[in-house]
């Protein structure tokens, strides 16, 4: 793999070593584009086995300091539109919604929907589902109280889910961002994770963390 200019640039960094939040960010900082605001993105590792119904580690979190991202909320509903519109979703429709759906029409980051539209909403699981779209009332997602919904999506809601080798991948907020702020943020979630160990884990539950920049190299966190 061909070594580009930027990542030339990052050999004054020491990717081995065990950084603190506080310390990776600001290391991280001199590297970041001049062009956009990147994010940071996080990645914990966790002794999970995802196949285990009990292990499955999935849900949502508001951020102390949001995520710095603006999301665009649609909200599936056929008796609460307007309590929808008003909260300030960017899409609200019913059965001519999902019609938009299944024709390929997705422009939105965040689905939620009202329980009376879950049945007729599985003519687009096999759309949203892949893009995890598909509303859940485990997330909160399926709910009557769309305009709390709403305001906790635009808010900076994340949602962190255990893939395959039991690895969350989450983005934390704007590199433009206070490094107290991230550092909040990152917190928040370790803090989350940990109330939801299972309890058929035994051992060391969080094996590893790390984190990086949009475009930047990645650094490992001491998460004790």
């Amino acid at each position: 793999m061909k070594v580009t200019k930027r990542q030339k640039t990052w050999a004054a960094l020491d990717t081995n070593k065990m950084y603190s939040f506080a310390d990776a960010i600001e290391a991280l900082r001199p590297y970041c584009s001049k062009k956009f605001d990147e994010s940071l993105e996080i990645a914990v590792r966790l002794s999970v086995d995802v196949t285990k119904a009990d292990q499955n580690i999935r849900g949502m979190l508001s951020l102390p300091n949001g995520t710095g991202k603006k999301v665009r909320v649609a909200v599936f509903t056929s008796t609460k539109q307007d309590e929808a519109t008003k909260a300030g979703a960017d899409v609200v429709g019913g059965e001519d919604l999902i019609e938009k759906v299944a024709a390929g029409n997705i422009d939105f980051d965040r689905v939620i929907a009202t329980p009376d539209m879950m049945p007729k909403m599985s003519k687009v699981a096999r759309v949203l589902g892949p893009k995890g779209l598909m509303p859940n009332p485990k997330l909160g997602t399926v709910t009557n109280d769309v305009a709390a919904a709403v305001a906790m999506a635009k808010a900076g809601q994340i949602e962190y889910r255990a893939e395959k080798n039991g690895i969350i991948h989450a983005g934390i907020g704007k590199m433009s961002f206070a490094t107290e702020k991230l550092v909040e943020n990152a917190n928040a979630l370790l803090d989350q994770l940990r109330k939801v160990k299972p309890a058929s884990v035994k051992g060391q539950y969080i094996l590893g963390c790390a984190i990086a920049t949009t475009q930047g190299p990645g650094l490992h966190i001491d998460a004790k």
